[in-house]
């Protein structure tokens, strides 16, 4: 009995209580959409995530056995880009969470000749001069991260496990630097990816959508996850949530710089 009460109080404190949280901050929201055309689909979210969720599997405490893989994004010099640019007024991402598994991450840009992903934070991905870290835009946000402990690990985790189901309908916040909460819901993930194909889709998002990547393998040839969420609402947020302290650091494990211009490599 006792070990079936602290179960329960770590459900409750993992997934029940962080969901819940984000549907009385979403309730608040109904008033002001009562007239607009995406009400239903906000009312019908909030209605779904009430109803008992599968308990996440619990991030490991140790690295994996396997080192993460050395580059997180394939190569992208062949993808088209169309769509609208983010523009300098437009909001910027600055933190997510994924409160059912324990994510939260500081958000940074993708620094120029990258040559090793940053470790402890998120960036957002730039394709030449289109930077898609830029939430409410008819366009994708789209952010990777190392799949290690503390950052994108329970995402690879959670997909070993019937294809990742566990993790469709679970909300994912995503802050911007204009002290805003953009919430999102999993509806997709994608495993096995590989080439240019990976961003593809992403890249030439006409409507506004969420992706987040990591490797499956230890390899810059390594197949990617991608896990995809559509926008539920925005809330507004403190100034202390949206801007974190954390900006990232060089990997201990990083390469040694090649160049003078490298980014997120050992000098």
């Amino acid at each position: 009995m006792r070990r079936t009460s602290s179960l329960l109080q770590r459900l409750y404190h993992s997934v029940v209580r962080p969901a819940g949280r984000i549907v009385l901050d979403l309730l608040g929201l109904v008033p002001a959409l009562i007239a607009g055309a995406g009400v239903f689909l906000i009312a019908a979210g909030l209605l779904y995530y009430t109803q008992p969720t599968a308990s996440p599997s619990p991030t490991p405490d140790v690295a994996p056995s396997t080192p993460a893989a050395q580059y997180s994004v394939p190569a992208i010099a062949s993808i088209p880009v169309i769509g609208p640019s983010g523009s300098a007024s437009a909001s910027v991402a600055t933190r997510i969470t994924i409160p059912a598994l324990g994510i939260d991450l500081p958000i940074i840009p993708s620094p120029p000749n990258e040559q090793f992903p940053m470790c402890n934070a998120a960036e957002f991905l730039i394709l030449g001069d289109k930077p898609l870290g830029y939430p409410g835009l008819d366009q994708a946000t789209y952010l990777y991260a190392h799949a290690r402990v503390n950052m994108f690990l329970p995402l690879l985790t959670q997909s070993e496990t019937r294809n990742g189901a566990a993790m469709i309908g679970m909300w994912v916040e995503v802050y911007t630097n204009d002290d805003q909460r953009h919430v999102y819901q999993i509806t997709q993930v994608i495993r096995h990816v590989s080439g240019s194909a990976a961003l593809a889709t992403a890249a030439n998002a006409t409507t506004d959508q969420l992706w987040l990547q990591t490797s499956e393998g230890p390899y810059e040839t390594s197949t990617k996850l991608q896990v995809v969420a559509e926008p539920v609402g925005v809330i507004a947020a403190t100034q202390a949530a949206a801007h974190p302290a954390g900006k990232g650091n060089v990997c201990p494990d990083a390469p040694i710089c090649n160049s003078k211009t490298s980014s997120g490599c050992r000098r």
